[in-house]
């Protein structure tokens, strides 16, 4: 039987485009990178406007740099992210060594997670600002509406990608559990035969001098 580890055959199996397309965990995955992109491009081409007596640009969340660049760095990041982890899922399957699967899901699952987080805290964040833009700055309000949305539905797409690492995670486990189990906290494994099939080992050969020793009781000295 197969071995397997963290939802693939450790015999490393060949790459199946269609099959891999067709993953919940592949189509999150360009779902997050298209939303990170819509965020960090649109943030870099319509984030920043000027006002009327003003001719230098400030970021259109409430003129508060730090959203636009918080906003911008959360973006690329993600988009990096997300081409790194999608070429490893399309590698993954050829890995027939369970220890790196391991740390590929653990790496997936930590930066999942962190990720969630962040575009979280990105939508709060940039919602906030927004809501407390004056009207005289003239801010575009669709491309801002726009970078709160697609921070709202990063979120959803990170969190059910962070859902999808903790289940391969425990399945690779799991998997572990099934194959190794140790003989001696197993009471179904059956003692090993005794190295020797009677009490004593066999060939038993007498001393060459127990007939010596016995001997020694009817020796008479000589008569003079």
């Amino acid at each position: 039987m197969e071995s397997s580890a963290y939802g693939a055959s450790l015999a490393g199996g060949s790459f199946d485009i269609t099959s891999f397309l067709k993953q919940p965990q592949t189509v999150l995955r360009f779902l997050a990178w298209l939303f990170s992109i819509v965020v960090f491009a649109t943030i870099t081409g319509e984030g920043y406007t000027n006002t009327e007596t003003e001719q230098q640009e400030k970021c259109m969340f409430n003129s508060n740099a730090s959203a636009c660049s918080f906003g911008v760095g959360i973006g690329v990041l993600a988009f990096l992210a997300c081409i790194v982890f999608i070429i490893l899922d399309a590698y993954f399957p050829q890995i027939s060594n369970a220890k790196e699967r391991k740390y590929i899901v653990i790496g997936d699952l930590t930066f999942s997670g962190t990720w969630t987080f962040l575009w979280f805290v990105c939508f709060c964040f940039l919602a906030n600002q927004w809501a407390n833009t004056p009207e005289n700055l003239h801010a575009p309000a669709d491309a801002a509406r726009a970078v709160v949305a697609f921070s709202f539905f990063s979120v959803i797409s990170w969190g059910m990608l962070t859902y999808f690492a903790f289940g391969r995670y425990r399945q690779g486990v799991g998997d572990f559990d099934q194959e190794y189990r140790d003989p001696a906290n197993d009471p179904t494994t059956p003692y090993p035969a005794a190295p020797y099939a009677s009490s004593g080992p066999t060939g038993y050969q007498q001393s060459p001098f127990s007939n010596s020793q016995s001997a020694a009781g009817n020796y008479q000295p000589p008569a003079y």
